[in-house]
């Protein structure tokens, strides 16, 4: 009875409630595998069998749907990113007190951007030319303590995993952080975007930290130099790239990674769609970072033409 009343005190029906167990890492290091009946901007509601948990989002480093097997949904051992299921839409405002401290400041001795965690253990997704050529690299993580105060912590010791100058993406790991678990956010899905969707933007344009900016989806397939990519009207600036560009439900829907400017242009910037970030990530052994070639990863000859070749030979 007690239960109940609690449940309509927090203004819950029974349609909210899912059968789906989630594993819920919590920022000290406690993990909590349980039904979410709820999830707002500001905290998730979980029903622990007995009693019914609210847990401060603050407090949460990442949520993950489990399969009935105990292992996690859309994702395996070999994947460093998650995936949400059944998200509410929400406003930009809770969306970006939400998501927020998973951006992060990705800087080098000759400038910085942004770039966003998608495992908790400390890997980083940026752009490329974030980081190009350098070997010294440090991220700025802003941490939310209670009483909502940010505090800024930075990360000396990071190294680059895997990067591709074509697809112009970096995969970073801040190394040693003696078991600390990053807040992250979820993967969505690219190709489900439409002309005229909601779309916003967390970064550092100019080194203005943790600048949101909204707008809509331009196109979601502009074709630019044999590439495609998301064009949006969410403004952004020197500073924003390799940050994350957000569907209305807050999972990573682009990477953002250029803008026209000048000729009077306003609004034009375009980001990687996430169907290409997945790709990178899940064949990063293919792009693995060569500190002795660092402008690239691995590099493969163009194979012999074999019909010319028999062609010498005769």
């Amino acid at each position: 009875m007690m239960k109940y009343a609690l449940l309509l005190a927090l203004g819950l029906c029974s349609s909210a409630m899912g059968s789906e167990v989630s594993r819920i890492v919590l920022a000290q290091g406690g993990v909590i595998e349980a039904r979410i009946l709820d999830q707002r901007a500001d905290r998730i509601v979980v029903d622990l069998g007995f009693s019914v948990l609210q847990i401060p989002m603050e407090s949460v480093a990442s949520i993950a749907e489990l399969n009935p097997d105990g292992s996690l949904v859309s994702q395996n051992s070999d994947n460093l990113f998650r995936k949400e299921s059944g998200s509410p839409f929400l406003s930009v405002k809770e969306l970006a007190q939400h998501v927020g401290d998973a951006v992060v400041t990705v800087t080098t001795p000759v400038g910085l951007g942004s770039g966003f965690f998608i495992h908790e253990s400390g890997y980083v997704v940026t752009n490329d030319h974030v980081v190009a050529g350098e070997n010294k690299i440090s991220v700025t993580v802003f941490e939310k303590e209670e009483g909502g105060e940010f505090v800024k912590k930075q990360y000396e010791n990071v190294r680059i995993i895997a990067s591709s100058a074509e697809w112009d993406l970096a995969l970073l790991k801040i190394e040693n952080t003696e078991g600390r678990l990053f807040k992250t956010v979820p993967l969505g899905d690219s190709s489900k975007l439409r002309q005229g969707q909601r779309i916003f933007a967390i970064g550092n344009p100019l080194g203005l930290e943790r600048s949101v900016s909204e707008g809509i989806v331009s196109i979601q397939n502009r074709l630019i130099n044999g590439r495609l990519f998301i064009q949006a009207t969410a403004q952004i600036s020197p500073g924003n790239s390799g940050g994350p560009l957000f569907n209305m439900r807050g999972e990573v829907v682009g990477v953002n990674n250029m803008k026209v400017s000048g000729f009077g242009a306003e609004g034009l910037g375009f980001a990687i769609p996430s169907e290409t970030l997945e790709n990178f990530i899940n064949n990063r052994d293919t792009f693995a970072f060569d500190p002795r070639n660092p402008n690239s990863g691995f590099r493969y000859n163009t194979p012999p033409n074999l019909s010319k070749a028999n062609d010498d030979q005769q």
